[in-house]
């Protein structure tokens, strides 16, 4: 199914629709159907984008291991049973 990039003529709202048969084009702010479809930049496939991919991919789940490390501990100090 296509994602298309779309535009809000009334409120400025840029953000992207899954389109399938028969889905009506609404904002997601402010429910406005005056929408203008973006042109997207299509997405590239190769060994130094997938490289820097992953790289921030683990860099995300290496600060969210740290948040729910500390979360947890806060837990348990907030209720020691």
């Amino acid at each position: 199914m296509p994602i298309f990039e779309y535009s809000c003529k009334q409120c400025q709202a840029q953000f992207e629709l899954l389109v399938r048969p028969g889905t009506e084009l609404v904002c997601k702010q402010c429910g406005s159907v005056e929408l203008e479809r973006l042109l997207s930049v299509p997405a590239i496939k190769s060994e130094s984008t997938h490289r820097s991919a992953m790289a921030a991919a683990k860099s995300r789940e290496r600060k969210l291991g740290g948040e729910k490390a500390a979360a947890q501990r806060e837990y348990e100090l907030k209720h020691n049973d």
